[in-house]
């Protein structure tokens, strides 16, 4: 079955179960996964990339596009995620923190890199160095790196609550309107309803 399948998944804190969820989320639709603070919106994020950290345990499947990754490693996974901070790497270029998320063995790499950047209206940004960035323009690159990676899902981490309200839009519109042209299923983790309501999917909320 294709798109991001939770059944059954529960996280465990100790004997405490902190998150527990079943859902699917369809190619090019987004789940809202809402909640107070340590409600377990980041772990659960933690449990789908296989970064979940050893104090706690997961019991349940987790399916993407009909493979079972509970048991894989975080890069055998295919799933993208976006967090609050662009984490863009200072000692690279742009073109060169575009070209990290390139599959290895890519063919020409530079007419990739110069795509990408057309794409998220950075042109001619190839050799500048991300500390000359706005934010906008970062979380665009950033953005932008995490596609390049051929991602099967993307998990979004807050990702638009250090913009500014018109950047904040601007970056809901291009992450939710390139997650539709891929067809892949998302799933975001959010404080701010406005952000569910640009997603326009289902909405979960944590206790």
């Amino acid at each position: 079955m294709s798109g991001l399948i939770l059944d059954h998944l529960t996280i465990h804190l100790g004997d405490a179960p902190l998150v527990s969820l079943t859902a699917t989320v369809a190619p090019g639709e987004v789940l809202t996964v809402m909640g107070p603070s340590g409600s377990g919106k980041s772990t659960l994020l933690a449990a789908i990339t296989g970064t979940l950290a050893p104090a706690f345990r997961c019991t349940g499947r987790i399916a993407l596009n009909g493979r079972d990754l509970t048991g894989l490693p975080p890069q055998g996974r295919r799933v993208g995620i976006l967090f609050q901070d662009d984490l863009l790497f200072p000692h690279l270029s742009v073109g060169g923190n575009l070209g990290f998320g390139l599959p290895s063995g890519a063919r020409d790499r530079k007419a990739a890199i110069d795509a990408a950047l057309a794409e998220i209206g950075l042109e001619g940004f190839a050799d500048r160095d991300p500390a000359t960035l706005s934010g906008g323009q970062k979380a665009r690159v950033a953005l932008m790196r995490m596609l390049l990676s051929e991602p099967q899902a993307l998990l979004l981490d807050e990702p638009f609550s250090r913009l500014d309200a018109a950047l904040r839009d601007q970056m809901r519109d291009m992450v939710f309107s390139r997650a539709r042209a891929r067809g892949l299923p998302v799933l975001m983790v959010t404080h701010d309803a406005e952000d569910a309501r640009a997603a326009g999917g289902a909405l979960v909320t944590l206790p």
